[in-house]
């Protein structure tokens, strides 16, 4: 069974463009979508965004909506523990192909690090 994991100075995450993510308001609350809009920058990327080291500026306060655990994905998608591997891993492959490209280097080294190889 592969775990889902966050491969470093990737950032595919946060990219927030709303455009992108017309499904929003399906999974959050009015007022966590408030907080989500208020943190997209002009360029769609999350204005605490560091893009020299693409990594989180807030990590360890990042709002709910921005950690991946199984009982927010409950509660924002209704998964269940059971699913919540195979779903995560598929919501950050989806995620990574969107903002770097299917065939990009990003994509490859988070797919080698979920299946256990050296990346």
């Amino acid at each position: 069974m592969k775990t889902w994991l966050c491969v470093n100075h990737c950032g595919a995450c946060c990219h927030l463009d709303p455009r992108e993510r017309p499904e929003l308001e399906s999974y959050l609350t009015p007022e966590a979508l408030a907080q989500y809009l208020s943190l997209v920058g002009p360029d769609g990327w999350c204005v605490h965004y560091d893009p020299e080291r693409r990594q989180c500026q807030i990590y360890d306060r990042r709002p709910r909506f921005c950690r991946v655990l199984p009982e927010t994905f409950e509660e924002m998608f209704g998964v269940g523990a059971e699913e919540f591997e195979d779903f995560a891993i598929a919501c950050c492959q989806e995620q990574i192909a969107g903002v770097y490209g299917a065939d990009s280097a990003e994509l490859a080294r988070y797919n080698e690090a979920v299946a256990g190889k050296p990346g």
